[in-house]
């Protein structure tokens, strides 16, 4: 009997519970509860389509703090610490819910292009930042003070003060 109470009043165990959670479309969320009251983490799933002949998954590990997750109505706030979202990745039962949810993202998003599966970081020392196209010259502004002196001479004599207003009107 005592060995029967001991059993039941131990520490709940996680679940770890998978489920898409969509944020703005179909196969763009992926929610993981990890802990047993219901909290966890939400993905939020974006593809690289820069080559356009290839589609694959871009990687942000800020993921959101899950709410409810056991409950009717999950919903997202806040962001979990990067080692949680690193320790969910480690999970291949995540990682195949990852891999499932961003190939139908692709095939959405990008139907021509060949999916490619690259494996989620596990450590902040995989993170590649995102490089976003380089800016042009012709994108850039000049220097303010260069831009001042060109609207000035743009301006010219219309800011000038008029020369007759003093000493013409006095004769």
């Amino acid at each position: 009997m005592v060995l029967v109470l001991t059993a039941c009043s131990g520490p709940q165990r996680t679940s770890w519970k998978v489920f898409p959670l969509p944020r703005q479309m179909p196969h763009d969320g992926l929610a993981v509860v990890s802990q047993p009251d219901g909290f966890g983490l939400h993905f939020f799933l974006e593809t690289d389509t820069d080559d356009p002949a290839e589609c694959s998954p871009r990687w942000f590990p800020d993921a959101a703090r899950l709410f409810n997750g056991n409950g009717t109505a999950p919903f997202s706030a806040g962001l979990v610490p990067r080692e949680e979202f690193f320790a969910a990745v480690r999970r291949s039962d995540v990682r195949r819910a990852l891999q499932k949810q961003l190939k139908a993202l692709c095939q959405q998003r990008a139907p021509e292009a060949r999916w490619r599966w690259t494996l989620p970081p596990t450590d902040a020392s995989e993170l590649r930042p995102v490089e976003l196209p380089a800016y042009e010259r012709r994108d850039l502004l000049r220097d303010p003070a260069e831009e001042k002196r060109l609207e000035e001479e743009l301006l010219g004599d219309a800011q000038k003060p008029s020369q007759t207003t003093g000493s013409a009107s006095r004769q």
